[in-house]
């Protein structure tokens, strides 16, 4: 089964070449002085890359989220549905409740998890001083892991946000920018005012995005962000923002 995935799980024209130099490789290996049995195959046949690729959504939106957490000092921070390694990174630095319908049932220091849906959060109006949610909204109500269908999920989901964030709390948010359409059932892409509408609640503190062929850039101004899909093999770019509420203003008697 192993032998045969390595030809099944990716469709490619190259491939029985490549099992073919995977063989040359194994003979290699033998007249080395190596033992490799048949039925112990593991055949990997697309690693022999020039360079190190990464998902260049989820590599930068990381880096940019921990140290936006790492330098707000935060005690405690909310996890909404992000990318499990992320969330992992987290806990070195912070005690971390991570929220998702499909819970992470780990245990390691640091760590707390809940089953919930980010449109519907178990946490009181004005609690909480740190969240983030990255990668998430573009899913929501679109089924695709398993939440309820609702064309109306990502304004339910930041309305949440929006409620449980306290004045002076920081939202770290990502969603994929660019044409806004809905890619049935995969997930969504949004105009940049498009997601300053769904969180008009908070203000808009700082801006990073990834363009269309992979680069990351930092503290961008929104009104200038312009995803164009004839560049870098995709059509569209990511966001990140970090919102926050604003704090009320008591006027002396």
């Amino acid at each position: 089964m192993r032998n045969l995935a390595a030809l099944s799980w990716r469709i490619r024209p190259d491939a029985l070449i490549r099992y073919g130099a995977f063989l040359l490789d194994w003979r290699r290996f033998l007249s080395a002085g190596g033992k490799a049995e048949v039925l112990d195959f593991f055949p990997c046949l697309f690693d022999k890359t020039s360079t190190t690729g990464i998902d260049t959504h989820y590599f930068h939106q990381a880096i940019w989220a921990f140290r936006q957490v790492r330098q707000s000092g935060a005690a405690r921070h909310i996890d909404v549905a992000s990318d499990v390694n992320f969330v992992g990174l987290l806990t070195t630095i912070t005690d971390v409740v991570f929220v998702d319908i499909r819970p992470l049932l780990v245990r390691i220091p640091n760590y707390h998890g809940v089953s919930a849906s980010v449109t519907c959060l178990p946490f009181a109006d004005g609690s909480l001083a740190s969240l983030s949610c990255m990668h998430v909204l573009e899913h929501i109500g679109l089924g695709r892991y398993g939440d309820p269908i609702d064309p109306r999920g990502p304004e339910k989901a930041c309305r949440e946000i929006a409620r449980v964030l306290q004045p002076g709390g920081n939202a770290y948010v990502s969603v994929p920018i660019g044409r806004a359409r809905v890619c049935f059932n995969g997930q969504r892409v949004f105009a940049v005012s498009e997601v300053r509408a769904l969180f008009a609640s908070l203000e808009l503190h700082d801006m990073a995005i990834v363009d269309v062929p992979g680069n990351f850039i930092d503290h961008v101004a929104p009104e200038s962000v312009d995803i164009r899909e004839a560049e870098g093999g995709s059509d569209f770019g990511l966001g990140m923002f970090r919102f926050g509420k604003p704090i009320p203003i008591s006027h002396p008697r």
